[in-house]
């Protein structure tokens, strides 16, 4: 499939993606604060800067959008077709850096729990159940 925009244009586009307070970030926030839970947000002595923390429970939530962190088997985690190779090696950082961030979360004593964009879109309720019952266990 060809880029039916400008190089210039895609990468103005690609420029305005934010790393914070994402749409799917925000709502899960939402949710979780109606169901009575409390929570910091982008704690930045954390390792990867978790987009949701439940301190009381030592939980770590980070909000994935399934494209730029490779949800495997997903339908948005697609590759470009333009420069494959850049996109390949640019996922592959990202993929590397959540696992880092996750293993030393966990080694310093976090559960890390990841919710994934579609997740979010598909079922929300199942979503905020999973982190109940993560925090029950914890």
């Amino acid at each position: 499939m060809v880029d039916t925009i400008s190089a210039e244009r895609r990468s103005w586009n690609m420029s305005r993606i934010r790393g914070r307070n994402t749409g799917p970030e925000v709502r899960l926030r939402s949710l979780l604060h109606r169901a009575g839970l409390r929570f910091r947000i982008h704690v930045k002595d954390l390792a990867g800067k978790p987009d949701i923390v439940l301190p009381r429970y030592r939980t770590a939530i980070f909000v994935h959008g399934c494209f730029w962190h490779r949800h495997e088997g997903c339908r948005n985690c697609t590759t470009p077709s333009t420069r494959p190779e850049f996109w390949q090696e640019k996922f592959a950082g990202t993929v590397a850096r959540d696992s880092r961030n996750e293993i030393r979360l966990r080694e310093e004593g976090w559960t890390v729990l990841t919710v994934w964009e579609c997740e979010l879109e598909r079922d929300a309720d199942a979503v905020v159940a999973r982190i109940r019952d993560s925090l029950r266990e914890a």
